[in-house]
């Protein structure tokens, strides 16, 4: 096996990333940044901070090339969400190694990602390699509150460095996911998009000593009931035929015609019900939905309110538009409850997939057996603020892994870890990408 010098290796570069507790809120990824910001200098390149919090910058790197190509953009975010009151199995911001597997905050979602891109920065500097075109590494703050200090404060305020970029790479994709026994690689190429809202309740309220019945209470309890059983309706969208459309083809037979069918609206939802967890991780690219979130209501336990506030994180399939999953809602909820949309994103623009035959032939090379796929997201990224420069962001940190891994349930949740080969795999399909032309 190949050795890497320590500082571009991987590996250690993600356990010394877990190490830094970037735990948003609060953030504080200064630290952090200026760890990568020092290695960056030791190899010769002289980054660039630029903040609008000082405890909360971001870095940016430049490799120049040849100019045969228009400048390629890698970007990854470095803040983590809580590991508090959970119970690890090995300290989340230890960076242990332990059965092959790298544990720690991060490790997926997205250190392991900036890992990888980071060292395949640095390995292109060791070499001395002659790029195609620029790359310029982007190691951004606070994505996971939605980044207004971060990749939203780059792009309205500081788009100028991204100028020529036609394509990105991120979050998130590349991973293997086990469909019919066989390997599938999706990658990502758009995204749902953010659409929370605040229900409001009323009814008549009073002293809790005097029981009312169908008020505001009993009527959030129906709205949360039908929310909990009722699908809202079926959008099967281009991206997302596309990536069921090659998983069927490539399956065939009973399998791939089920999944065929599940792209027919009439029996969308029927299909899924048989699918059982796969049906569970492809119902959301076929729906817009909503989760309930929070709830206000009295802030005294004697006085029954007369007004329940609910907070609802909608996601809209690529689109899609705000009024649509309201009125929706509407027809599910019924008149009498109040759908404000508090914070919405612009609808995606449709994916430029030129550069996905590239990223295939990558993931080939690594895994002759893989079948890469496009992806729909059903969560979002710092994608969507780039797409507002024009900018293609593939979902491309690629990551073998074993069968038996639950890649989404792992991100975000207790004992997140990653396979170390995997973080190898990643590194050097990354690698890979920089040497080639990509217009």
């Amino acid at each position: 096996m190949r050795t890497l010098p320590p500082q571009t290796d991987p590996v250690t570069l993600l356990q010394r990333l877990v190490q830094f507790d970037t735990t948003n809120p609060p953030g504080n990824e200064a630290v952090c940044i200026a760890y990568i910001a020092d290695l960056l200098r030791g190899a010769g390149v002289e980054p660039t901070t630029i903040a609008r919090d000082p405890a909360r910058p971001n870095l940016i790197a430049r490799l120049e090339g040849r100019g045969d190509a228009p400048p390629l953009l890698m970007y990854g975010h470095i803040d983590v969400v809580t590991a508090e009151g959970q119970s690890w199995r090995h300290p989340p911001f230890a960076g242990e190694v332990h059965e092959s597997f790298l544990w720690g905050r991060g490790t997926l979602d997205m250190k392991g990602g900036v890992a990888m891109m980071l060292a395949a920065f640095l390995r292109t500097i060791d070499e001395g390699t002659s790029l195609p075109g620029d790359v310029i590494l982007a190691v951004l703050s606070d994505e996971e509150a939605g980044s207004d200090v971060g990749a939203r404060f780059l792009v309205e305020e500081h788009a100028h460095l991204f100028d020529g970029v036609k394509y990105a790479i991120g979050e998130f994709g590349g991973f293997t996911m086990h469909i019919g026994g066989r390997p599938f690689y999706p990658i990502m190429v758009s995204e749902k998009q953010i659409c929370w809202m605040q229900a409001k309740v009323r009814g008549r309220g009073g002293h809790g000593s005097m029981p009312v019945h169908g008020e505001a209470m009993s009527r959030l309890a129906d709205a949360l009931a039908k929310l909990d059983r009722i699908r809202l309706p079926v959008h099967v969208t281009p991206p997302v035929k596309l990536m069921f459309g090659a998983i069927a083809d490539e399956l065939g037979g009973i399998t791939g015609g089920l999944i065929k069918l599940m792209l027919r609206p009439a029996l969308t939802d029927v299909i899924l019900g048989l699918m059982g967890d796969k049906g569970a991780l492809f119902d959301p690219l076929l729906h817009n939905t909503v989760s309930p979130t929070m709830l206000v209501a009295s802030d005294k336990v004697n006085v029954i309110p007369s007004e329940v506030t609910l907070g609802l994180d909608g996601r809209l399939v690529p689109g899609q538009r705000p009024g649509d999953l309201v009125a929706e809602l509407h027809a599910i909820l019924g008149p009498h409850i109040d759908l404000d949309v508090i914070r919405a994103d612009d609808p995606p623009p449709d994916p430029d997939l030129r550069l996905f035959g590239t990223l295939s032939e990558i993931i080939r090379a690594g895994d002759p057996a893989g079948v890469p796929v496009p992806l729909v997201l059903s969560g979002t990224t710092d994608g969507r603020y780039f797409a507002k420069l024009g900018i293609q962001t593939y979902g491309f940190l690629p990551m073998k892994l074993p069968k038996d891994f639950n890649f989404s349930s792992t991100i975000h949740g207790v004992d997140e870890r990653v396979p170390v080969e995997a973080v190898r795999f990643g590194a050097d399909a990354i690698h890979s990408l920089l040497q080639r032309t990509h217009d």
